[in-house]
């Protein structure tokens, strides 16, 4: 009885391991290697999920997050709070205004569950922008 309760566990967590998601993210603007004046407006985009604000976590909804100069957080871990570098849109905004100072930027937006719980890699996107002055 205990091995096949074992066995229906790792054939399960095999399972989950193997679950993909189907979305994408995306900046709608600026586009990669664009030249934007600050405060930088942003629009945000998604498909195959579906926008929530924070708070519950349900399958194949939450809310985007501004990560500037960082990568994607990894599948299953937290969006950190982070000063100036981690933007939380937990209202379920898909347009934000973020003041830069003149330089160049590797802006990530990565897409997290209720719990800002990041869906990994594959609903994060990643681009360079340049703030002129």
């Amino acid at each position: 009885m205990f091995r096949y309760l074992v066995m229906i566990i790792l054939v399960v967590g095999l399972i989950n391991c193997e679950k993909k998601t189907n979305g994408k993210v995306f900046f709608v603007s600026p586009q990669n290697g664009e030249e934007v004046k600050s405060p930088v407006a942003f629009k945000m985009g998604v498909e195959g999920m579906e926008i929530q604000p924070a708070g519950e976590v349900k399958e194949g909804k939450g809310h985007h997050h501004i990560i500037i100069n960082g990568d994607s957080i990894s599948s299953g871990q937290p969006v950190p709070f982070v000063e100036k570098k981690t933007y939380h849109y937990g209202k379920g905004q898909t347009e934000a205004s973020i003041e830069l100072e003149p330089g160049e930027y590797d802006v990530t937006l990565q897409f997290a569950n209720g719990a800002h719980i990041s869906y990994g890699t594959e609903l994060s996107s990643k681009i360079r922008i340049k703030v002129v002055p």
